[in-house]
């Protein structure tokens, strides 16, 4: 069995981390170099950033933010906000970055995942999918959860492992930041669609929530408010996980 990962996720704003409420309503919760810091001395399992405003301003994601946190994080991390072209995936992996998050323009342009993928390797590359649910289906929305696309979820899924993904990023708009659980119907409807390993997103709380996400199909779960807002920490959230039977990574 694959070990799973716990990974904390940090949204970027004007340079800073902020968290919100559904893709909306963000507070700043601080500087993510310190954060980083801080995770890489909790060995944290990998870290997430993501320019939230990248792909609604038709900008790339901020070089120098990367680069300043790849300075300090000895794990893994992943970058994702305004990639769109086979350029900008080479400026983040120069400036650090392990893997990167490519959502909008897998939509609007998924041959990008292929000539990616080819270029850096499948591993380098995250198919981001971000998604409501309206009148009970489920719809995938681009640019930070700001325009709705006309595109099936699970053909999008199976066209992004077609294309070379090497993971796929799902993230509940309707459960992000509620702190109420993960949408488990979501990542097993995804998790059941591809052979790409699973990372869910949007509505942990508790460690718990974990638990409930890997049971659903998640690989790996990712986290923003359980860390921002409470006395948690990626080690208490990996001895949980283990004391429920899955395998973790072991520091």
């Amino acid at each position: 069995m694959l070990k799973r990962r716990i990974i904390p996720t940090l949204l970027l704003r004007n340079g800073r981390m902020v968290k919100g409420k559904q893709f909306r309503e963000f507070r700043d919760t601080g500087n993510p170099v310190t954060a980083t810091r801080v995770y890489n001395a909790q060995a944290a399992d990998e870290l997430v950033f993501l320019d939230i405003e990248a792909s609604q301003e038709n900008r790339g994601t901020l070089l120098g933010i990367i680069e300043q946190v790849s300075k300090e994080a000895f794990m893994p991390f992943s970058v994702g906000g305004g990639i769109s072209s086979l350029q900008a995936v080479r400026d983040l992996t120069l400036a650090g970055a392990d893997k990167v998050v490519i959502t909008t323009a897998a939509v609007e342009n998924p041959g990008l995942i292929e000539e990616a993928a080819e270029a850096f390797g499948r591993q380098c590359i995250i198919a981001g999918i971000d998604v409501k649910k309206e009148d009970g289906k489920y719809v995938v929305y681009t640019h930070s959860g700001h325009n709705r696309v006309d595109v099936d979820l699970i053909s999008h899924v199976q066209n992004m492992e077609k294309m070379g993904a090497g993971e796929i990023f799902i993230n509940s708009i309707d459960h992000d930041g509620m702190m109420q659980g993960y949408d488990l119907e979501l990542i097993t409807l995804v998790s059941e669609a591809t052979t790409r390993p699973v990372i869910a997103m949007g509505g942990a709380g508790n460690f718990q929530h974990l638990v409930e996400a890997y049971a659903a199909g998640a690989h790996a779960a990712a986290c923003a408010s359980v860390f921002h807002f409470g006395d948690n920490n990626p080690p208490r959230a990996r001895a949980f996980v283990k004391n429920a039977g899955y395998p973790v990574k072991t520091v």
